[in-house]
């Protein structure tokens, strides 16, 4: 173990500079995960008007090939935790990024239903461990006073993923060619494979595994002296005080935080958003919008904004806090999904207005609850079950963006648009009121501080 000024002095080596640059560098790296991650389940959102032709499919087999790639984050997201636990966090980044091109260029050379829905299963596995490896290996290795905009670097992916795959969708509408709106995902899974081999191991998965002089080399390149002596010494007291597994979470002690994590897993997804990502060119349709390029550029511009508020997000969260975000973000939605509600009852809805809801709710999902939901599951849970217990938070957050996403046009043919947007709405409101009894603030907190704090 080395002394307080051994730690001093490898730490002094490396500026403030250099150690945020770094920090800056393998965060964006680990990132590129979500942007696969939005561009992946974005994609279908234009595709699925030219797959449905190609594959002459029913609207129940259109429900399934919009939703079987989450059907496959369920199982990513139950096999990632484990997966994190066993063989560290990079290892399991990079086989995540191995499959994310393999299988997004099978899903473009597919030639029947069988072979897409298959192709699309396994993207949607790697896509379950990505949505929760990113945020969690950013977290365990940035510096609490920049950890939540770092972690929503993650978050920010996702809402370029969402545009990027939104673009690929209108640039290539005129031609119908949506085996490219797959294949063209090959190139940021390359990104992520080469900018992974470089990437280190986290320093709460070595400590956690006892190989704690690797984990102090890695510490010292993000962190200042004081804040490595002070980890060092945290981890250790709970490493030898907690040998933990992901049973332990139902103690009476650590209940409050998984309860946290899987109620606010729910509410993100019963709250609407997966409707108008998934279903925005469809809703834009049938509201009036005159073709399939015109829908899915509409749907391109409200993806754009919502990219722009997790950028506002992103510079508030570790200033004003997460829990003000998420109280302004439920706000914002429930408003928004009222109006829209609202402009779908009317027997000829202006289309320019459902629009304008519809990038509302989007900025206001993205400036809070998006965000805000992926950086405290990152950050309340035990270090030696992190990785499990954020599998159990993102299973519960495939598990229902899967039944909400599979059921939403049969549930629009029972309540219509008007009525599904108005159970949102109330959604948002019972989510707004859990939120302000149950998440705690987590602003300016090292993850062994948040982790005493449950007891």
């Amino acid at each position: 173990m080395s002394s307080s000024t051994d730690i001093a002095a490898a730490s002094r080596k490396l500026g403030t500079s250099e150690r945020r640059k770094f920090v800056i560098l393998i965060s964006a790296t680990a990132a590129v995960g979500g942007f696969l991650f939005g561009y992946d389940t974005a994609v279908i959102s234009g595709a699925i008007l030219f797959v449905r032709s190609q594959f002459q499919l029913t609207s129940v087999q259109t429900e399934i090939a919009v939703s079987v790639v989450l059907a496959g984050a369920l199982v990513g997201a139950a096999l990632g935790g484990y997966l994190g636990d066993r063989f560290g966090r990079r290892p399991t980044l990079l086989a995540t990024a191995i499959a994310f091109g393999v299988f997004g260029l099978v899903t473009g050379l597919a030639n029947g239903f069988a072979l897409f829905f298959l192709s699309r299963l396994l993207v949607g596995a790697a896509v379950g461990v990505s949505s929760m490896l990113a945020p969690l290996y950013i977290a365990e290795l940035a510096p609490e006073k920049y950890r939540g905009a770092l972690v929503t670097l993650n978050q920010l992916a996702i809402s370029a993923g969402v545009v990027v795959a939104y673009y690929v969708d209108y640039v290539l509408a005129g031609s119908g060619n949506w085996r490219w709106m797959f294949m063209s995902a090959v190139l940021p899974s390359m990104l992520l494979l080469v900018g992974v081999i470089y990437l280190p191991e986290t320093p709460r998965w070595l400590a956690a595994k006892n190989r704690f002089a690797q984990a102090e080399e890695i510490l010292r390149r993000v962190e200042g002296p004081y804040e490595v002596e002070r980890d060092l010494a945290q981890l250790r007291e709970l490493t030898a005080q907690d040998k933990l597994s992901l049973k332990n979470l139902f103690q009476q002690r650590f209940r409050r935080p998984l309860v946290v994590g899987v109620v606010l897993a729910i509410f993100q997804q019963i709250t609407g958003v997966n409707t108008i990502v998934y279903y925005a060119p469809t809703i834009f349709r049938a509201v009036g919008f005159s073709s399939n390029s015109v829908a899915i550029l509409a749907t391109f511009i409200i993806g754009f904004v919502g990219l722009c508020f997790v950028v506002f997000s992103m510079l508030l969260l570790d200033k004003v806090g997460r829990r003000p975000l998420l109280f302004a973000s439920l706000i914002g939605m429930t408003i928004t999904l009222l109006h829209l509600s609202y402009l779908l009852g009317e027997p000829s809805p202006v289309k320019w207005q459902v629009l304008l809801d519809v990038i509302a709710y989007l900025a206001a999902f993205d400036f809070g609850l998006g965000p805000v939901f992926w950086l405290l599951i990152s950050e309340i849970y035990p270090t030696t079950v992190r990785a499990q217990a954020m599998s159990v938070a993102t299973f519960t957050v495939w598990g229902f963006d899967f039944l909400v996403t599979a059921t939403f046009l049969t549930l629009a043919e029972k309540l219509g648009m008007r009525g599904c947007f108005l159970l949102f709405a109330v959604v948002c409101v019972a989510a707004l009121l859990f939120a302000f009894a149950f998440v705690p603030e987590t602003r300016r907190r090292t993850l062994e501080e948040i982790e005493k704090s449950w007891s």
